[in-house]
């Protein structure tokens, strides 16, 4: 008994030490491994295309927080993706409402949410990281604030966009077409020259979603975290799943903890399904993405159903992977 005693009080002393001095990267990740970088991957198809954007940046030793800035404004000033920036499918009251967060490798963050009239949310979420003593402004204040820093007010319903609304007007039926309307976003993440990480996440939001809706994708903790000892996660898909589990946050730890980027990815939509066996809800409608990388520059992705692909750029290539699913 004296010894189980003493056994118990000294993993406690030692849990204590744990909690006041975390591990960090070099202390939990294998010993004299050497480091690929730099490193950018991000979300579905048109993360290639955003990739080479970022790496403008990361192949002159570049920072990685000006490369995921650069990379995600590509997508969002095209008006041909439909899910990020202008042209983005609007709510079902016809307003175009974008979210963005950025992070990086400080805890710096900035966050906007149904921000309207402003094409590139992204910068005016770096905005607010930056200029102000705040993380996070929405709505009319987000606007406000932009208009104040010099960005442009424009219409951001296209023709295109306007035209779907109409259609599904007609039958105002709310069933987010899976790996088309219910993912919405383009996140990154990268590792530059210089081994920082930073991350960045922007949406227009699920299709003719409830006005006033927000995902995950501008809350830090859920649609992206970076931490600069471990490493960086960002999600994509239903927003409201992500969130019950603070989703991106939970891959980041379970990478503290030891497990490959790519382990923690496949934990954490794990997590997210038994949630909907434990609720008995129906998955099929639902679609969620993690992507991850080490401070080793290793990465990592998994997907709740088969259609999430992500892309993946290092000094070799600039390659569309298939991420492998639970379903």
């Amino acid at each position: 008994m004296a010894t189980r005693r003493k056994f118990l009080k000294n993993a406690g002393i030692l849990s204590a030490i744990l909690a006041l001095n975390p591990l960090k990267a070099e202390e939990i990740l294998p010993k004299n491994k050497k480091i690929r970088k730099p490193v950018v991957l991000s979300t579905w198809r048109f993360g290639i295309q955003a990739n080479e954007e970022a790496w403008k940046v990361l192949s002159k030793g570049g920072k990685a927080l000006d490369a995921v800035e650069k990379g995600v404004r590509l997508v969002e000033d095209d008006p041909n993706e439909r899910s990020v920036g202008y042209g983005g499918r609007p709510d079902r009251d016809g307003r175009v409402t974008l979210d963005a967060c950025i992070m990086d490798e400080k805890a710096n963050i900035g966050s906007v949410a149904s921000l309207e009239h402003i094409k590139n949310p992204i910068s005016v979420a770096r905005a607010v990281m930056e200029k102000t003593p705040h993380v996070m402004l929405v709505g009319d204040g987000a606007l406000q604030f932009a208009v104040s820093q010099g960005f442009e007010k424009i219409n951001l319903l296209t023709p295109e966009s306007e035209k779907e609304w109409k259609d599904w007007l007609k039958t105002s039926e709310y069933k987010p077409v899976v790996n088309i309307e219910n993912h919405d976003t383009i996140g990154m993440i990268a590792l530059d020259e210089h081994g920082n990480l930073s991350g960045a996440c922007t949406t227009s939001g699920m299709a003719f979603k409830m006005h006033g809706r927000v995902g995950d994708s501008p809350i830090i903790g859920a649609g992206l975290f970076v931490d600069n000892e471990v490493g960086a996660a960002t999600a994509t898909g239903h927003g409201e799943e992500v969130i019950r589990t603070c989703g991106s946050h939970l891959v980041v730890e379970l990478m503290r903890q030891g497990k490959s980027p790519q382990q923690a990815c496949e934990e954490a939509v794990k997590r997210i399904y038994k949630n909907f066996v434990n609720q008995n809800r129906n998955v099929k409608d639902t679609q969620i993405g993690f992507i991850a990388i080490n401070k080793f520059g290793e990465t990592g992705a998994f997907c709740l159903q088969k259609g999430f692909n992500y892309a993946v750029h290092t000094q070799e290539n600039n390659v569309l992977i298939d991420a492998k699913s639970l379903i």
